[in-house]
């Protein structure tokens, strides 16, 4: 009797180990969150702002996660110990910064580590990585840099076309006074 009652368990945590290597594959960055002391209502308005920015968010099992992480190749080490939830990001940046942030707002909870193109990263360099610019941003301050030397170039072409035209125009009025 016992073994028709865990057979349908192990096939329940199989299948989420395979949702949980998709979410992998698919994801730019995974990072992992001690989510402790979030009430029912933070949880849901923290769910509520990943999903807003297409971040797969969820709490997991640490087991299951360590299978999906080495069916990967990939491993968080002893940083999965406690209550784990998980992000799943296509940016890294976003999703460091909305949990970083929000886990500040409530002042619960903690970012444990992270999984960046499946290199581990500290908790630290997560908070780094939430200080950076969005992704919008530097791109527009790479616009910004890129047209800068055109921008200078216009203008210094400009002010020698002005003084060409007021040395020109001198000419031609010491020339009136003459004739």
């Amino acid at each position: 009797m016992s073994d028709t009652n865990t057979k349908p368990q192990r096939i329940a945590k199989e299948q989420k180990v395979a949702i949980l290597n998709q979410l992998f594959l698919d994801s730019q960055a995974v990072i992992i969150a001690d989510y402790r002391g979030l009430s029912v209502a933070e949880d849901t308005t923290l769910r509520r702002k990943m999903r807003e920015a297409d971040i797969k968010y969820l709490v997991s099992k640490n087991t299951l996660l360590n299978l999906a992480c080495k069916d990967i190749n990939a491993e968080f080490g002893n940083y999965l110990e406690g209550p784990t939830s998980v992000a799943f990001a296509k940016d890294p940046v976003v999703a460091a910064k909305i949990l970083s942030e929000y886990l500040k707002k409530v002042k619960k909870g903690s970012i444990k580590a992270a999984l960046l193109d499946n290199q581990l990263i500290s908790a630290e360099k997560v908070e780094a990585l939430a200080k950076l610019p969005s992704r919008e941003v530097l791109l527009s301050q790479l616009l910004g840099a890129m047209q800068s030397p055109l921008t200078g170039f216009a203008c210094c072409a400009a002010g020698i076309l002005r003084q060409l035209v007021t040395v020109t125009d001198k000419i031609r009025e010491q020339k009136e006074a003459q004739a």
